[in-house]
């Protein structure tokens, strides 16, 4: 019936297609471990992705049987998913992935967009802009506001040692120039541009090599002799040409 409820999305395709979608999608998360998409697709996916992750964490004949059958590398990708993957998880009582909103990819595609990507992993985004957030609370000798507190207790919760590694990346971020004041940053970019004066060598080697070869190219390109069919009035001539 029109304008009814329904189970799960049908993204406008068959079941068949609908499934072959979703299992290329699971297939290409398990392997990058965050992929973007349109977020219907990347919450329909996001299901069949925690199902896999609660297979791999039975850990048995019939359970590798189904990822098998989800897969459609699983020769590559079933040794990450039952060691790699199974044991960041094995603690965690769910929630293994995550779905942020992103921006339309472009002027002419409006498709409300997603980053679905597995938590605690090394691509947890929500990890590293709350390390971030906290590396600029520091430089700017602020306190941490309530979300960001939060978040960082949801990002080292469950990560194996999450809060050293928290840390770490919190300093990281520091070097990156989170943070900086306004002197800081101007510094950071006359020390870049120092950095550029004293070796010339390797950008003057880049170009060269860039010019050699586009000159190289239309060398080529002007040797070429290209046959044309001109047709008059009565018969085709062949001309050649060149380019």
């Amino acid at each position: 019936m029109a304008g009814g409820l329904v189970k799960y999305r049908h993204l406008s395709r068959g079941s068949a297609h609908r499934m072959a979608l979703l299992r290329n999608l699971v297939t290409s998360l398990v392997k990058h471990e965050s992929i973007r998409t349109t977020w219907a697709k990347a919450k329909e996916t996001q299901r069949m992705a925690d199902k896999l992750i609660t297979l791999a964490k039975r850990n048995n004949e019939t359970a590798r049987r189904k990822a098998q059958g989800i897969l459609f590398t699983p020769h590559d990708l079933l040794p990450k998913l039952f060691t790699t993957l199974r044991q960041r998880y094995q603690d965690r009582p769910g929630g293994y992935t995550r779905v942020l909103r992103t921006e339309p990819r472009s002027t002419y595609d409006q498709a409300p967009t997603a980053i679905l990507e597995f938590v605690d992993g090394p691509k947890d985004m929500r990890f590293h802009m709350t390390a971030a957030t906290c590396a600029r609370d520091q430089r700017l000798g602020r306190a941490p506001t309530a979300i960001t507190e939060l978040n960082r207790r949801k990002v080292t919760r469950f990560r194996a040692g999450g809060r050293a590694e928290f840390d770490a990346m919190v300093e990281q971020m520091k070097g990156l120039g989170f943070g900086a004041t306004p002197d800081e940053r101007r510094a950071r970019r006359d020390d870049r541009i120092a950095a550029l004066a004293e070796d010339p060598k390797g950008s003057t080697a880049r170009a060269g090599k860039k010019g050699a070869s586009s000159r190289t190219h239309r060398r080529d390109e002007a040797d070429v002799d290209e046959e044309v069919v001109v047709r008059g009035k009565g018969e085709n001539k062949n001309v050649s040409v060149l380019r």
